[in-house]
């Protein structure tokens, strides 16, 4: 059968942090007669070539090819590409994963499309990745119509016959920046370019250890030498105007005003980053006319219009400011409507001085020209957010604690300014989430496992990300638990810091079915009623498990029906002819098997309608009349073992 992708991985002395990246490759859901995975060992000298060639004696869809060591990913991948066999080619990095289903869903999704490029949706664990570019499916993309510039790692799928046509490889050697070269040349250059994002397709992960290639300290030189050769093929594949202008913004935005910002210069050892300003001000001169930065968000502009008047103490002095603007979105209300967790937040963004103020009258930020001062600096910032408060957005992400998978939620959004203490004006900013647990990772149900619910604020010159959080300090009722979709979610306060967040399928003692009483059940007509503390938005079948002492189970068809929005009511009927007798602890059992133990036992007498719900005793007790029956037990066996003596 013709091979359909070909996953080409450069392999250097990743040691243990390769093995999720093969389980992620052999578990994928398109057959393995389908695709197959290059590895090409770039000189590793740890145990990895042993472990690849054990892999590929046993999987005959793995191949692996050793070379001497070359100095970086490049020529590694273009090995992989002359050996490879499939219709596409898929790149991955040794210490990185795929989604299960990644293959399968980019492949139909190119061919679907006839895409050149299909770029995949990424999750970063404590690494950056794109964000509005996977807002929504871009099934045919360029780069004047979606922030494909925004992508370009290398961990796409490529069509090989564009590849051929094109001559395209990735430069070789020890350097910088090549899959930027690599990927530029490859969206101005394909037919089309589709943008699958509603699942993610590729989980971009920091390593414990941190040394993944990319979290090294670069030579400034040598890298700014290589992002040359990036805006060389800009050039090469554009005319002079906006479009070109806009794709320059990228590595003036991305690769220096961002290094240039607050809490991550201000990071950076004095002497490197003195040595990263000299030559991204050699390349702002260089390179970038005068339509470049005005493109650029204010505050961005203010950076990059410092590094090009090399004024390198007062961009330190407005990192220092600009470190402590950040939003801070509190949470003003929770609740179940029709199966949808509805969350209500104020956001305002915030200073080191306190909330921010516009004055009256303030100066508006010119196109281009640094302030004077930082004073300036900040008057400029704040009459920019006051003049773009119209459109001020507000998007509430559902973001995955274990892999970073990140998935946007519907938002209604008002806006309201409010006078201030000193003559000026405050913006603040009201939402609505609406939070689907049936469909909130993208049109598909939130997995099993810990949601943090991140808030991005874009607000005149500044598009920032904080926490859902803290609770109010006079505190906030959040809702129960729901069973929505066959699922459990429950909404908490994390520990720590207080930030909202939802566990889905995994608690159990924190659901509140402990605060149960025999007085919230009953048994009337061998029918078990409970009130639970449970939110279901309608009827929802489940089971109840009875388990006696004995080690006998029965299990029986239950009934979760809604009370008012905070209870839900279980029935559940009994067989209590096949129950007499004895002591029945409950359980309740859901969709998919999860069983959440319930704090009531059922003693069934003899008699017809002998039934009681009781609570089991507390452990206290337990243990005391376990120690009590071991006294007695002891002091029976002592007096037996006493007479026998005697009567010896």
């Amino acid at each position: 059968m013709p091979v359909k992708v070909s996953v080409i991985v450069p392999v250097y002395n990743p040691g243990p942090y390769i093995e999720d990246c093969i389980t992620s490759l052999l578990r994928q859901s398109l057959p393995p007669d389908e695709y197959e995975v290059i590895f090409v060992d770039d000189g590793s000298t740890d145990a990895t070539p042993a472990r690849l060639d054990a892999l590929a004696a046993e999987h005959p869809h793995i191949h692996v090819i050793h070379q001497e060591n070359s100095g970086w990913s490049g020529k590694p991948r273009n090995v992989g590409i002359a050996a490879s066999r499939g219709e596409f080619v898929m790149f991955v990095d040794n210490d990185d994963r795929l989604g299960d289903e990644a293959l399968e869903r980019m492949y139909d999704y190119g061919v679907a499309n006839k895409a050149d490029v299909i770029v995949g949706k990424m999750a970063g664990k404590g690494r950056p990745v794109p964000v509005e570019l996977f807002r929504r499916n871009h099934p045919h993309a360029t780069v004047a119509t979606a922030p494909l510039i925004d992508s370009l790692t290398p961990h796409k799928m490529v069509r090989r016959s564009f590849l051929d046509r094109t001559g395209l490889r990735f430069l070789e050697g020890r350097r910088r920046l090549e899959d930027h070269v690599f990927f530029t040349e490859a969206y101005l250059r394909a037919d089309n370019v589709s943008v699958l994002s509603d699942y993610v397709c590729y989980y971009h992960i920091k390593r414990d250890d941190a040394s993944n290639a990319g979290f090294q300290r670069f030579d400034p030189v040598g890298y700014f030498t290589n992002l040359r050769e990036a805006l060389d093929v800009v050039e090469r594949y554009t005319e002079p105007g906006p479009l070109r202008d806009r794709l320059l913004r990228r590595w003036l935005r991305v690769e220096m005003v961002e290094r240039m910002s607050g809490r991550r210069l201000l990071a950076m050892p004095d002497d490197y980053r003195r040595a990263l300003f000299k030559e991204m001000h050699a390349v702002v001169v260089e390179r970038f006319g005068p339509g470049v930065a005005p493109g650029l968000r204010p505050g961005q502009r203010i950076v990059a219009a410092l590094i090009r008047e090399d004024r390198y103490d007062d961009l330190v002095a407005y990192a220092e400011w600009e470190a402590g603007v950040r939003p801070q979105a509190v949470p003003a209300g929770a609740a179940w409507r029709d199966g949808v967790l509805r969350i209500d937040l104020g956001v305002e963004y915030t200073t080191a001085d306190g909330p921010l103020t516009v004055p009256a009258n303030a100066p508006r930020p010119p196109a281009d020209g640094a302030p004077r001062d930082v004073a300036e600096a900040a008057s400029w910032l704040a009459a920019a957010a006051e003049d773009g408060f119209e459109t001020a957005a507000v998007d509430v992400i559902v973001r995955d604690r274990e892999s970073g998978a990140s998935f946007f939620q519907p938002v209604d959004v008002t806006r309201e300014r409010v006078p201030a203490e000193a003559g000026g004006t405050r913006l603040r900013l009201r939402a609505t989430a609406a939070v689907d647990p049936a469909a909130a990772a993208g049109g598909d149900p939130l997995g099993g496992g810990l949601w943090d619910l991140y808030v991005r604020v874009g607000l005149g010159g500044w598009t920032k990300e904080c926490r859902l959080g803290p609770a109010p300090a006079q505190g906030l009722a959040l809702p129960p638990a729901g069973i929505v979709a066959g699922r459990v979610v429950l909404p908490y306060w994390t520990q720590q810091y207080r930030n909202l967040s939802l566990d889905v399928d995994r608690a159990v003692k924190s659901l509140g079915l402990h605060r149960l009483t025999p007085a919230d059940a009953t048994v009337s007509a061998e029918t078990l009623t409970v009130a639970l503390p449970l939110y279901v938005p309608d009827s929802t079948t489940v089971a109840v498990r009875l388990a006696g002492a004995s080690g006998r189970a029965v299990d029986r068809p239950a009934l979760l029906t809604p009370v008012d929005g905070v209870h839900a009511l279980l029935e559940a009927g009994l067989p209590l002819g096949e129950l007499r007798g004895a002591l029945w602890r409950t359980e309740l059992r859901l969709s998919g098997g999860r069983a959440v133990k319930l704090p009531l036992l059922l003693r069934v007498g003899r008699g017809p309608g002998a039934v009681e719900v009781v609570r089991p005793a507390p452990p206290g007790m337990l243990r005391r009349l376990l120690r009590r029956a071991r006294r007695l037990l002891g002091g029976v066996r002592r007096a037996r073992t006493t007479a026998t003596t005697r009567r010896a």
